[in-house]
């Protein structure tokens, strides 16, 4: 037994039930436990560098893991016949977008929220007010001189009210994007729980390297948004106990797909004790389990490629410090990926 083998023996020891609730465990407390060990005020160069890390990884179990066994499942025997279904091919191609268009909703629907209460709008109105002289004694140039200074002194605090207001409004506004983005994780570790339940229901391996991509990609996700909490007002322990409450998400996500795979099982057991064939999803042999993996993989490609490599395309205009910044974070990417397919390569179905 290779040690990539026994070490995920180790880890996973059970059946694909709990080794799905293992691996959302290991996903959701250790990344955040590392949250006590990381400055707030994180160099933004660092954390590019383990975002494209996780990237890598993430696009690599999409790539060479998630959508390899959608499409052909999978085949431990020698000289194993895979029978190509067309119409079966289209329902897993679905899955996939809905799973991609699934996170384009709520990202945008977020994004629609938080733009339409997270951003104040302040108008200075300025206005001239026209003194005439109507008298030359100088009685009554005192006394319009007192009110201009009384005009003027309102002026000023009209204008310095309106400050605080937007001030007030401002911070209104980055508390709301801070909940939204919590909203955002919960929905997002959902996806990781499904994709945990739906992997390892497939097969121990498939189920073991996505764990470990997700992992991976967890951190810097989790380490971002530690910092967007702290920045918007939280304080270190507020902000960790946020995100650990957001892991509640991803344990929905594995009993939610556990129930699904478990259903799609016992119908499946029932469908071949009374010799029915061809009652899957519109007469194909698919089942509703059997989309799980596309949709997560769909959720996993908009995450890596919508919402993060953007992201890793700011450049600070200092072309010694860019293209260093640059070059480091393709091999990190390079890197991410050569790991899932090290894992891939060496894959041993139990």
């Amino acid at each position: 037994m290779s040690f990539q083998a026994a070490a995920f023996a180790f880890l996973f020891p059970g059946n694909a039930m709990t080794n799905s609730i293992l691996a959302t465990a290991y996903i959701s407390i250790f990344p955040n436990l590392l949250l006590y060990f990381v400055p707030p005020d994180i160099d933004t160069g660092a954390l590019n560098v383990l975002v494209s890390f996780a990237v890598g990884g993430l696009l690599g179990d999409v790539f060479l893991h998630l959508l390899p066994h959608a499409f052909l499942g999978e085949h431990t025997e020698e000289n194993a016949v895979i029978t190509i279904d067309n119409q079966k091919n289209v329902l897993i191609g679905t899955g996939l977008f809905v799973g991609l268009f699934f996170f384009f909703f709520m990202d945008k629907m977020m994004r629609v929220v938080n733009g339409g209460s997270g951003h104040s709008h302040g108008h200075d109105h300025s206005h001239s007010h026209d003194v005439k002289e109507v008298g030359t004694s100088s009685s009554v140039k005192n006394d319009d001189n007192e009110k201009e200074g009384l005009r003027q002194r309102k002026t000023t605090d009209k204008k310095k009210e309106e400050q605080d207001k937007m001030t007030a409004k401002n911070q209104q506004g980055i508390k709301l994007s801070a909940y939204l983005n919590l909203l955002a994780d919960f929905t997002h570790n959902m996806t990781d729980g499904l994709a945990m339940a739906a992997s390892f229901y497939a097969s121990p391996a498939v189920g073991a390297t996505t764990a470990v991509a997700v992992f991976f990609h967890e951190i810097p996700h989790e380490v971002g948004d530690y910092a967007i909490l702290v920045q918007s007002g939280f304080s270190k322990k507020k902000a960790m106990m946020a995100q650990f409450t957001t892991a509640v998400g991803a344990f929905l996500g594995t009993f939610i797909g556990i129930m699904i795979e478990e259903s799609s099982l016992s119908s499946g057991i029932q469908e071949k004790a009374s010799a029915i064939t061809s009652t899957g999803l519109l007469g194909t042999d698919l089942r509703v389990g059997d989309l799980v993996i596309p949709f997560a993989a769909g959720g996993f490609l908009y995450i890596a490629t919508v919402g993060v490599i953007p992201e890793l395309l700011d450049v600070t205009g200092n072309l010694k410090k860019d293209r260093k910044q640059a070059f480091t974070e393709f091999a990190a990417m390079l890197v991410g990926l050569g790991l899932m397919f090290v894992i891939a390569w060496n894959d041993i179905a139990a």
